[in-house]
């Protein structure tokens, strides 16, 4: 790439930082690891959900020929989009405080 695609892009970046600092940051106070574990918690919990429900679907239909019914499969998919959808926002926490979009507290564990 030339310079000038490359000053460009780097500014880009900058745009997009300050951008969604400026957006974020005002919404969600300053964080400290405690902060954090409601997030963790949910996450886990609904993880656990998801997956304590496949495991006894499986189960029910142990050494059978037929297959969950639908109204089975639309709760087992209930269950894995709830879990996907909390860890993507987990996900997405942590890359707001890695690119410093967050403030975080100080000294606090």
């Amino acid at each position: 790439m030339d310079k000038h695609v490359n000053r460009l892009l780097m500014q880009f970046e900058q745009l997009l930082k300050t951008s969604n600092r400026d957006h974020i940051n005002p919404s969600i106070e300053e964080l400290c690891i405690k902060d954090l574990q409601p997030i963790v918690d949910l996450v886990a919990r609904s993880r656990a959900s998801y997956l304590q429900h496949l495991y006894e679907l499986c189960k029910t239909y142990e050494n059978k020929e037929e297959f969950p019914t639908v109204e089975e499969m639309q709760k087992l998919r209930a269950h894995r989009l709830r879990f996907e959808e909390l860890a993507e926002g987990s996900k997405a926490l942590e890359t707001s405080i890695q690119r410093g979009y967050l403030d975080l507290k100080e000294g606090e564990g």
